[in-house]
């Protein structure tokens, strides 16, 4: 993992270089805001160390500027002169940590190994919407609050795009908000189960394996062994699943204590219009503008659509709906894809620059959505869409975790 520093006294940059010798990050160490947005646009990071008073203009103003550059970047603020107003609106900004100077190395090192957890398996924004109008969600909801009270595995049941990730997301939530979770697909595992390195940095959060029947069975063994060690007890356990009964039944026993059978969005219209319009608020933030209006032809169409692809499939049509429409009221939905290579390729414009500079940020900003429709044009299968993509199952699910997209359903 890669760290910058940002610290305008070459001697204490130094000792908290110095400091890092030896660990598990990469350090990038800078004097200067300017050199660190140079290097912030140049590759990513998984997180930020900074001063909070530098040279040119504040700390506070470089973590907002480098959040635009890299959202997912964490960061650590640091001051001998820091007001609890300053701390207060880093907070607000998306800072994870603040250290107040003189700190001791122990400490520092505490706050990046804590950040590095958090970096290497985000915990899900705590206030991610959660729609549950209709009766079928309300009493998955009531059955997550009462699990989360408690310690137990849970197995996830459904077709694909019901939303298995998004329950386990919302339970891991209602457990330890704060706490590192990572979504694993099950046929990028290895013969004994997932890395301990993995499973370390886990400590005290979630691992939700997905599409647990796509498991070869002689892996079954290396990952029950992960599960008792030493790491895999300090976890929770969560998988998701087509039915019961296509898993192996040491899988059952352990995986399945506790069981949510997942609504198709067929049986659950209650949903549609609030989680349509949530995918649309969503997607018009993400591009700076408000949310276009829904005609009631619109939502009329949504409610007698049969949506095979659950609420994947609707998520794409808000998604589809955005790009391809003008104008402050949506009235026309784009028809229901037949296979992800349906779906155009959108790219934001890159930063204006250098030439080379532009080709690159936009060869960058296509991969993620390249190895998006890679898998949804082969049924979301991991081993599938690698074997197409001519990388290992291993690579791909790791690009997708850099590039955030589940990888199983919302």
């Amino acid at each position: 993992m890669r760290l910058l520093i940002v610290e305008d006294k070459d001697s204490f940059r130094r000792l908290l270089v110095q400091a890092l010798e030896g660990s598990a990050w990469e350090v990038v160490a800078v004097g200067n805001p300017q050199e660190a947005f140079e290097t912030l646009r140049q590759g990513p990071f998984e997180a930020m160390v900074t001063d909070l008073r530098l040279p040119g203009f504040s700390g506070l103003e470089l973590l907002k500027r480098a959040k635009r550059i890299q959202p997912g970047l964490r960061v650590v603020l640091m001051s001998a002169f820091g007001e609890p107003k300053d701390i207060v609106e880093a907070m607000r900004h998306g800072a994870d940590d603040f250290l107040a100077k003189p700190f001791d190395l122990d400490v520092f090192n505490e706050v990046l190994e804590r950040l590095r957890a958090l970096a290497g398996a985000p915990p899900p924004d705590p206030r991610e919407p959660w729609i549950a109008q209709s009766p079928a969600i309300r009493l998955v909801d009531d059955g997550l609050s009462r699990a989360a009270e408690s310690e137990v595995n849970v197995l996830f049941l459904g077709e694909r795009g019901v939303g298995r990730l998004r329950a386990a997301r919302r339970l891991h939530s209602l457990r330890h908000a704060s706490a590192p979770f990572l979504s694993l697909a099950s046929e990028s595992l290895g013969p004994e189960g997932p890395e301990t390195s993995k499973l370390e940095l886990l400590k005290g959060g979630s691992l939700f394996l997905a599409d647990l029947e796509a498991l070869p069975p002689t892996f079954v063994p290396g990952l029950l062994r992960a599960m008792e060690g030493e790491a895999g007890r300090r976890i929770h356990w969560m998988a998701g699943a087509g039915e019961l009964a296509a898993l192996p039944p040491a899988l059952r026993d352990r995986l399945g204590v506790l069981c949510f059978q997942l609504p198709p969005l067929r049986e659950r219209r209650e949903d549609i219009l609030p989680l349509f319009r949530m995918f649309l608020e969503t997607g018009a933030r993400s591009e700076g503008r408000p949310a276009p209006f829904l005609e009631r032809t619109a939502e009329r169409e949504l409610l007698a659509r049969e949506w095979k692809g659950n609420v994947r499939e609707l998520a794409w049509c808000a998604a589809q709906a955005l790009r391809t429409q003008e104008g402050a009221v949506l009235g026309a939905l784009p028809p229901s894809p037949t296979s992800m290579a349906d779906a155009p390729l959108c790219l934001p414009w890159p930063e204006p620059g250098p030439l080379e500079a532009m080709q690159a940020a936009t060869l960058k900003a296509a991969e993620g959505p390249l190895l998006q429709r890679a898998l949804g044009a082969h049924g979301n299968s991991i081993a599938q869409a690698a074997s197409s993509l001519g990388i290992t199952a291993r690579t791909l699910a790791q690009r997708l975790r850099e590039h955030r997209i589940p990888i199983e359903d919302l």
